[in-house]
């Protein structure tokens, strides 16, 4: 069986030398899969309302309230919300997803 998420959207907003921004926008319900980034990342949340879960914890985030994911934290996004944030991290920084 095939696992489908619907999932936010993530686009590039602007790249630099040191640091790259990226666009999260999703709609109430959508899932980001459990994933690392290779580096530090800092999330501005611009609308809406998430549930962040890292390892044991878990973060309410919404508008008007930033968060810094540690380089190497598996985590998961869910939408509670409409929802639209930015994330900036180090140019070299790369996404992982969690192998199933």
């Amino acid at each position: 069986m095939i696992k489908t998420f619907e999932t936010p959207e993530l686009t590039s907003l602007k790249t630099e030398k040191s640091f790259k921004v990226l666009q999260i926008i999703g709609k109430m319900g959508m899932i980001m899969p459990t994933h690392r980034s290779t580096k530090e990342v800092v999330v501005i949340v611009q609308k809406g309302k998430a549930e962040l879960r890292m390892e044991k914890e878990t973060h309410a985030l919404e508008a008007g309230t930033s968060f810094i994911i540690p380089a190497g934290a598996y985590h998961s996004l869910t939408l509670k919300a409409d929802f639209s944030a930015v994330a900036v991290m180090d140019l070299d920084s790369a996404i992982e997803f969690e192998p199933e």
